[in-house]
């Protein structure tokens, strides 16, 4: 399963029509804040039911987004020792090299930079898909359940 942590809409639609042309956004779960994404990742609250909201196996971290920043969850993320290893792939708009770099420091597996058109982000996500995705430990390319 995959964990979108994103806080705009129209970010969300389009990350899932790109997942959807990949055959895996049925694999997708969404939250919109930094405060939910550790709540889900905790299992706490109304993500404590973990056959509703099961844990993924990557996740894609918007940085700018209000209340608790991506760099809050990122960090938060490698200070849970059960969460240490989890794929985490950064999908920001920034470009600037202090971000990537604190991001990389903070333990982000990869550092992406959203693409400003759909044939962009398409691409980007089946590039992904092909490094990260079609591991076969992580089960979840094609149609293989999450």
């Amino acid at each position: 399963m995959i964990l979108l942590i994103e806080d705009n809409l129209d970010d969300v639609l389009f990350m899932k029509r790109s997942l959807s042309h990949l055959g895996i956004a049925d694999k997708m779960m969404v939250v919109e804040s930094g405060e939910d994404a550790i709540a889900y990742l905790g299992g706490e609250g109304e993500y404590a039911d973990r056959e509703a909201h099961p844990m993924p196996v990557l996740i894609f971290l918007d940085l700018k987004m209000p209340g608790k920043s991506g760099f809050d969850v990122l960090s938060w993320i490698r200070s849970q020792e059960e969460l240490k290893t989890l794929l985490v792939l950064v999908l920001s708009t920034s470009r600037e090299d202090r971000d990537v770099d604190q991001a990389y420091r903070l333990g982000a597996n990869s550092f992406l930079v959203k693409p400003g058109t759909l044939d962009g982000l398409d691409q980007l996500m089946s590039r992904v898909q092909t490094y990260w995705l079609q591991n076969p430990q992580l089960a979840i390319a094609g149609n293989r359940a999450a």
